[in-house]
């Protein structure tokens, strides 16, 4: 599985408004998402892309998200550069 920086994600869940429609969990491509019972789960944060597929799928908006490129291409550039990622995510950016 792929990984990226760990305690950066923007993905926040409100299980109690969480109906059970299981969208998210189909629309992850990651596998972030499980279902417990009925309602969702976060079960991978750290695997988090923040694409934004979960929230924009949710009915009833359980699920937020910063979508965007955000820590992704902060590794691409930090690879690219040799120099550790920096991304909004953590006050820094990526340009």
């Amino acid at each position: 599985m792929i990984r990226y920086i760990d305690n950066v994600t923007t993905l926040q869940l409100e299980a109690a408004k969480c109906v059970g429609c299981t969208r998210c969990t189909q629309v992850c491509p990651h596998g972030v998402l499980k279902m417990d019972g009925k309602r969702v789960e976060i079960i991978d944060r750290h695997a988090c892309m923040e694409c934004g597929a979960c929230a924009k799928n949710c009915p009833t908006d359980a699920l937020t998200v910063d979508s965007g490129v955000g820590c992704a291409i902060a590794m691409i550039i930090g690879s690219l550069r040799g120099t550790e990622p920096t991304c909004e995510c953590r006050g820094g950016t990526y340009c």
